[in-house]
């Protein structure tokens, strides 16, 4: 990555919450130790507890200990304290918006960052609308100097309709280009990585299609609970938190078409095409094709854990789904016929997110006769915790005279040439600097996307579940492996 010469005045409603403290210090943090924050620039984080500059630059100084990936050097240090700054205010306080006003007019003028303004909400959704509101109100957009940049974190609406209201309002004060809808897991290396594999290797471009791929999974797998988000996740479920943005975004790399260009706009194009030929579901498809599963109790890494009914914050009689397996099919010319696996669940048997690529066998001739076995060729895309591809094809078994074997090679080990991996916010609040939207969902991906969703909650809705299903620490309901089965298929797990 180039160095930034953006300057800017990052603006974080929630400097004192979670998400600043574990994932936007640390990501501006390594940002300065790898060169790449602008000399003139600036950090307010704002937040309602009364408490001085110092106090709070000692917080942050606390959780870089705790969450860098890079260790802490007084000299890099000294760098992001000097620009750290604390306004204390509530966001129900209109007149605290003025003086917020003021103060980042009087922050520009001694750190000489032109009015450029990023405004990141790290907040509760339900204060997207207000803030920008009164950020319009109180004149900070649109602004005589310089650009400003909006950041919001998702559950980006609940359904079509509020995903609908919230973007009006959002684009009645931010232009389109200036709205940047964070989904993490696109900062990700190895999702990035996945239009590389694609198209700079002949020998994947030419394969990826249904003539040569007998079937796809994507599975994003989680061995935590939902332990203090009780509260946000029986609203939300399994399809509103993972389904919906990380991933449908996933599937649409996967798929796409090559763009006519590496521009922002080409990409987002072509992945929006995916998510519209998504086939719509028939009754039926609902019935046999959707699983919906929740856990109960059960151990992880050997320690006894909680069912999903028995944590803060939720129903003892929740009907809310923490597991969900689908099976989709892309309706166009090069994926028709060749079907999508989906799963996604939490307390599942370990941490991991991979993309799997199984192609089609060869016919049982020549060597494949009699006792010989086949493995079918096999490539799996890993984005955590290993970060690599993992590929499977035939070999002769040198130890036998006629066997076959399955070799199997993987490149998930980072080498020390390659250096540290970038956290997903250090490359993506670095996008927003430069204002590269390319890694930020359009708005009519969102809204493609909620259709999609809406139609599993709407199914969910209708249904009466036996919960729960799936005992922590297994890989999930039982019927997520028969649907599978049904096809003569299984889950890959490497």
């Amino acid at each position: 990555m180039k160095t930034s010469d953006t300057s800017a005045i990052f603006v974080i409603f929630g400097g004192t919450g979670d998400l600043s403290h574990r994932k936007l210090m640390p990501a501006l943090y390594n940002l300065v130790n790898d060169g790449l924050l602008p000399e003139r620039f600036a950090v307010v984080a704002v937040g309602r507890k009364e408490k001085s500059r110092e106090v709070y630059q000692q917080e942050v100084y606390a959780s870089l200990q705790k969450y860098s990936r890079n260790k802490i050097t007084k000299t890099h240090w000294a760098r992001l304290r000097d620009a750290i700054y604390y306004f204390s205010f509530d966001f129900n306080d209109s007149a605290g918006y003025q003086r917020l006003h003021t103060y980042l007019e009087e922050l520009d003028s001694t750190r000489h960052t032109g009015g450029n303004r990023i405004f990141y909400l790290a907040v509760a959704p339900d204060y997207f609308p207000q803030i920008v509101a009164e950020l319009q109100r109180h004149r900070f957009v649109p602004a005589e100097h310089g650009w400003q940049r909006l950041v919001i974190e998702k559950p980006f609406g609940k359904d079509l309709s509020t995903a609908r209201s919230l973007n009006s309002q959002l684009t009645r004060v931010f232009s389109e280009d200036s709205i940047y809808r964070i989904d993490h897991y696109l900062g990700k290396e190895m999702i990035q990585n996945i239009l590389v594999l694609r198209f700079c290797n002949s020998v994947f471009t030419s394969l990826w299609n249904n003539q040569y791929i007998d079937h796809i999974q994507i599975s994003l797998s989680e061995q935590d609970g939902v332990g203090t988000r009780g509260g946000y996740y029986e609203s939300a479920g399994a399809i509103r938190d993972m389904v919906q943005n990380h991933i449908i975004q996933i599937l649409t790399l996967v798929a796409m078409e090559p763009p006519v260009d590496l521009s922002t706009d080409a990409i987002r194009n072509e992945k929006l095409k995916v998510i519209q030929a998504i086939a719509d579901f028939t009754p039926e498809q609902f019935r046999s094709d959707v699983v919906f599963g929740q856990y109960g109790p059960g151990m992880i890494n050997g320690q006894p854990v909680p069912g999903y009914r028995s944590e803060p914050q939720v129903s003892p009689t929740s009907l809310t789904e923490t597991f969900v397996a689908f099976k989709l099919q892309i309706n166009n010319f090069r994926w028709a016929g060749t079907p999508f696996y989906i799963r996604t669940g939490k307390r599942l048997s370990s941490r991991s997110a991979e993309i799997a690529i199984q192609f089609k066998t060869l016919p049982p001739i020549l060597y494949f006769k009699d006792r010989m076995v086949q493995e079918p060729n096999l490539l799996v895309i890993k984005i955590q915790p290993e970060t690599g591809v993992y590929f499977q094809f035939n070999t002769k078994d040198f130890m036998s005279h006629h066997d076959i074997v399955a070799t199997k090679m993987d490149t998930s080990c980072v080498l020390p040439t390659q250096g540290n991996t970038p956290e997903a916010y250090e490359r993506l609040i670095y996008d927003i600097l430069r204002g590269d939207t390319t890694l930020f969902p359009r708005w009519d991906e969102i809204e493609a996307a909620w259709k999609f969703a809406d139609q599993l909650i709407a199914f969910r809705d209708q249904q009466r579940f036996r919960f729960p299903n799936y005992d922590a620490g297994s890989w999930g309901p039982a019927k997520s492996f028969e649907l599978l089965a049904r096809d003569g298929r299984e889950w890959i797990t490497v």
